[in-house]
């Protein structure tokens, strides 16, 4: 029987690679074959659960709260030291230097990411701007983000910190940062539907075991999760529910 195995589709594309790189050796490792999905927007990957094809998923946080409560599915792991920030930016020609600049009636730039969305909204509370106040245009990247900011297509732009940081140095000269979230609690995660629950001791033992070898290391250092994963104990997965939940309301 084939596992299927969704990436949530938030991660920069240079880690297409790196992705299909790590499926390779989690089949290894479990002895089973996995087939790797990559969903290109929100609508494909909450299609793909819909339609109950999703047996691993890489979720973000947002979405992995909805699974757990929702739908049973399981933690399973976690990156280690790699969390979840976003980014607040505008043109760097804009006449916009700071969240103070923002305005009722501007543009803000934004993919579908929730969670980018939701933080965004808690930071610029500081300077008394709610959803309602501001017009949301919806980008398909990070990257028609940045463009958009540069060819003032919006005023200001919300982005992933990972994804932001992954820019060229050109395309970052021509941004500037407003601010960056330090939350350290909000993370993606590895679940499991409970339908493979006997897989969980399985799975938990492939994804902790990734960097013990030089092949593994590189290829979880090509992704970005330099210190490679851990198991989510039943607390972490409480308290960031909760955190979640606070987020929203």
């Amino acid at each position: 029987m084939t596992i299927n195995f969704l990436i949530a589709p938030d991660f920069p594309p240079e880690f297409y690679a790196g992705w299909h790189f790590l499926n390779t050796r989690l089949q290894r490792l479990i002895d089973a074959p996995v087939h790797l999905f990559m969903a290109s927007n929100a609508e494909e990957e909450q299609q793909e659960i819909d339609k109950d094809n999703v047996d691993i998923i890489y979720a973000n946080p947002f979405n992995a709260s909805k699974l757990i409560r929702e739908l049973g599915y399981l933690p399973v792991v976690r990156p280690v030291n790699r969390f979840d920030e976003m980014v607040i930016a505008s043109a760097a020609d804009s006449e916009i230097k700071s969240l103070q600049d923002v305005k009722p009636g501007m543009k803000i730039l934004c993919t579908e990411n929730y969670d980018v969305k939701l933080i965004a909204l808690r930071l610029l509370e500081a300077v008394d701007i709610e959803e309602k106040d501001l017009t949301w245009v919806k980008s398909e990247s990070f990257s028609a983000v940045a463009r958009g900011l540069i060819q003032h297509e919006g005023d200001i732009g919300l982005f992933m910190s990972s994804a932001y940081h992954k820019l060229t140095s050109i395309t970052l000269s021509r941004l500037n940062l407003l601010i960056e979230s330090k939350i350290n609690d909000l993370y993606h995660m590895i679940l499991l539907h409970p339908r493979h629950a006997d897989m969980l001791d399985t799975l938990q033992n492939a994804f902790t075991s990734m960097h013990e070898t030089p092949a593994g290391e590189m290829l979880l250092e090509d992704l970005g999760l330099n210190d490679g994963f851990a198991v989510l104990k039943t607390e972490e997965v409480e308290l960031l529910i909760d955190l979640i939940e606070t987020l929203r309301d």
